[in-house]
């Protein structure tokens, strides 16, 4: 009889203390430790699933921290990178879609923010930092907020490069009232193969054409090489940009959320190989690098109201 109550009393102290648990991760109080370990999971190009079968926690657990630091890390993006002195800044757009490709989306899931979403990037060529970047279509009206939040952040003018895109004549123009500015056009052969890896493999490159649009950019800078291999490090450090997987982003808020922690990382935390420190570093915006953890604190700390232009520009679709 003494066994069974000693038995009784531990199974009641279990009891209590996953009620225990349970009030404090309903109050947010995930512990510092499990932020920095899922926030480092996710930077490093794991799905909101894996992260959470390897940091042993719930899948709504890592659902809810994402908007918490997504939050805090666009608020932080805005407020310090401005005023950048910089020579030479490339632009670019990198595809992927929200829920579900633009062919199979319906009228009434493109007004939740469904079908294809671009995302528009700028990257100074020097420091290697991410001036600005928005999430929009493919489009005039998401090219001309780009530029005209690009233009806010620099402090001198600058020699821009970007692709052929006819939407950034305009944008570009209105946006900037002096400026070196160029398109680097590139041209693609056909394949005359009928292989099926042409699928999945881009068009060869066969040559490129510089067009000069306004001022006098230096020839050997009109170059968008450096935004073209951001787009590839966008594509390892973020899962929903992995192509031909099921981990693209369900909802469009997510998707920006998990960009703004990426950049954050990207300008603040991530030592550049080809530098050999942040490219906030290098751009003079802070002294040392930043850290996993200083993220995960300053989304605590985060009460922060979204942009007007944080969502998808739906006008045209």
């Amino acid at each position: 009889m003494e066994q069974n109550y000693t038995t009784i009393v531990k199974v009641n102290k279990m009891l209590d203390s996953s009620r225990i648990n349970s009030y404090l991760y309903s109050m947010n109080k995930l512990p510092i430790e499990k932020k920095v370990q899922i926030i480092n999971l996710l930077v490093e190009g794991n799905s909101l699933r894996s992260t959470s079968r390897i940091a042993d926690v719930s899948f709504n657990t890592v659902l809810k921290l994402l908007p918490q630091v997504g939050r805090a890390c666009e608020k932080f993006h805005d407020e310090k990178v401005r005023g950048i002195k910089s020579e030479r800044i490339q632009a670019d757009e990198i595809w992927s879609f929200v829920y579900s490709k633009e062919k199979n989306t319906t009228a009434e899931m493109k007004e939740g923010g469904a079908g294809d979403a671009w995302t528009w990037t700028a990257i100074d060529a020097d420091s290697k930092l991410i001036v600005s970047w928005f999430v929009g279509n493919r489009d005039a009206v998401s090219a001309n907020i780009f530029m005209s939040d690009v233009a806010s952040r620099l402090k001198n003018k600058v020699q821009l490069t970007t692709d052929g895109l006819k939407a950034y004549l305009d944008a570009v123009d209105n946006a900037f009232t002096e400026i070196d500015f160029a398109q680097l056009i590139k041209m693609y052969g056909t394949d005359s193969t009928n292989s099926t890896e042409k699928k999945y493999s881009p068009a060869e490159c066969i040559g490129t054409k510089k067009h000069i649009i306004s001022g006098t950019p230096r020839r050997k800078f009109i170059s968008t090489s450096y935004i073209e291999r951001q787009n590839l490090t966008m594509r390892m450090h973020m899962r929903r940009f992995t192509r031909l997987t099921n981990a693209f982003s369900k909802k469009l808020e997510n998707h920006c959320h998990a960009i703004a922690l990426y950049f954050v990382y990207y300008n603040f935390c991530k030592i550049h190989k080809s530098l050999s420190v942040t490219p906030a570093m290098q751009a003079g915006l802070m002294k040392k690098p930043m850290t996993i953890q200083d993220i995960a604190i300053m989304s605590d700390y985060d009460a922060y109201k979204k942009r007007g232009a944080y969502k998808k520009n739906l006008s045209n679709n």
